[in-house]
């Protein structure tokens, strides 16, 4: 996926989730956070964010912080880029072989999972997609707080799996060199044992490293996943 218009700007402060102070061209400049999690080890003052100039200019802010840089490891935060390039990479033969559909925001009984698709064979099944933004000593961490949501979905996909669906969690690294994916237990120890238990069920856990520049994200290549 491609950004249409960036530019570099350095981040100050981060007032509320939603938004964020940064210096674009010695002028101070509010901007739209497309990621409403912490973020509090890349939104650091001082450091060099991305931002995207907005295509409506009536919007109360004229651009969106899609990057940062968290020192030498350029880190994209769009919290809506993962199910972008997840569903590239799918449609591109990347996920399935022999795909012959791919159906967003689907609902399967009182769940409703990012993707279901169909492959030949008689394939068929669910994805949850994950992006991953917390990286320590190059090992990449999900999640960056709590998340109960996350807990939920994966027990939904364990049910999925058992009435005889496939069914998949997908974790997006939004960077790229990682050594592997682990489940972050320090943070919410919860989410780590469920994870465990989908896939003992069946449930397939990918983690799929991307390649990031200041205006594009793509998936490129699956790192270990350590549980």
């Amino acid at each position: 996926m491609k950004y249409r218009e960036i530019c570099r700007a350095v981040f100050l402060a981060r007032p509320n989730r939603f938004i964020a102070h940064v210096e674009l061209e010695g002028r101070q400049v509010v901007c739209h956070v497309k990621n409403t999690g912490r973020c509090r080890e890349l939104l650091v003052p001082g450091c060099t964010v991305y931002l995207e100039k907005a295509d409506n200019p009536a919007r109360k802010t004229g651009y969106d912080l899609v990057a940062v840089e968290k020192g030498e490891l350029l880190v994209n935060m769009d919290a809506q880029a993962p199910n972008r390039v997840f569903e590239e990479w799918a449609r591109a033969g990347g996920f399935v072989p022999g795909l012959t559909l791919l159906r967003p925001e689907t609902t399967w009984g009182s769940s409703r999972f990012d993707f279901y698709w169909e492959a030949e064979g008689g394939r068929r099944g669910f994805v949850e997609v994950k992006g991953v933004t917390l990286e320590t000593e190059g090992h990449a961490l999900f999640p960056d707080a709590p998340t109960l949501r996350g807990v939920k979905h994966l027990a939904e996909l364990t049910a999925c799996r058992a009435s005889g669906l496939e069914a998949c969690v997908c974790f997006v690294i939004q960077m790229a060199g990682m050594r592997d994916f682990a489940p972050n237990d320090a943070t919410h120890p919860a989410f780590g044992q469920a994870l465990r238990r989908a896939a003992e069920a069946g449930v397939g856990v990918l983690a799929m490293e991307c390649g990031v520049t200041p205006d594009s994200l793509s998936i490129q290549k699956p790192v270990a996943v350590l549980l």
